[in-house]
């Protein structure tokens, strides 16, 4: 087994378990979550190839579809309370995030694609999965919730990933790095409550908008 495939199943792992989590919060039974685990773990991805016009990775290959069964039978048998899963999803979420946003924009330079293009299919990779899950479950995006930094790691590390590319520097080890670079900032803004400003200005607070 590659690293980068590697890395990619630790994606689908991460983003499955946070899949799993957010299932186990709405109170919903094994297929459910192990549904919202796959659709976590593989959704960004698929977006992705459907964009690159190649045939799905996940569907290509069998092993994308162990991690969200991991998933979710590790939430079902080692999980606390639902109460206590917020935490927890957070941070596998985080790592999912990492992992995507560097795996999707180094698919996307090899597939041709220039530095800015690539690093918008690296943010599609790593967000389009947490969209997904979260709809499903009819939560709001995290991606559109303004009390919560969630896309901008994710662009920060594929912008990055892309510049190194350019500069041709290149292995999993920087791929792996970076990762590591979009996680900490990540947590970072959790814990520290970072947000981004919202789309009109705070001196329109009183103006109803329409």
């Amino acid at each position: 087994m590659t690293m980068p495939l590697l890395f990619d199943l630790l994606g689908v792992f991460f983003f499955g378990v946070s899949g799993s989590l957010l299932a186990a919060r709405r109170g919903f039974d094994i297929v459910g979550s192990l549904l919202l685990a796959g659709l976590t773990g593989i959704g960004g991805g698929i977006v992705r190839d459907v964009i690159l016009g190649v045939v799905p990775t996940a569907f290509e290959n069998p092993y994308y579809f162990i991690p969200p069964t991991l998933a979710a039978l590790l939430v079902y048998f080692v999980a606390p309370g639902v109460q206590r899963l917020k935490r927890p999803l957070l941070v596998f979420d985080a790592a999912g995030l990492a992992l995507f946003c560097t795996a999707g924009t180094i698919k996307a330079l090899e597939a041709g694609m220039n530095p800015f293009a690539a690093t918008l299919l690296g943010v599609t990779t790593a967000v389009g999965g947490g969209l997904l899950r979260d709809v499903v479950a009819n939560k709001t995006p995290s991606i559109f919730d303004p009390r919560d930094l969630y896309a901008v790691p994710a662009m920060l590390g594929a912008g990055l990933m892309a510049g190194l590319w350019v500069l041709g520097v290149r292995g999993w080890v920087w791929e792996l790095a970076v990762a590591a670079v979009v996680f900490i900032l990540r947590v970072l803004s959790l814990k520290f409550r970072w947000r981004v400003p919202k789309a009109v200005g705070s001196w329109h607070r009183d103006a109803e908008l329409h």
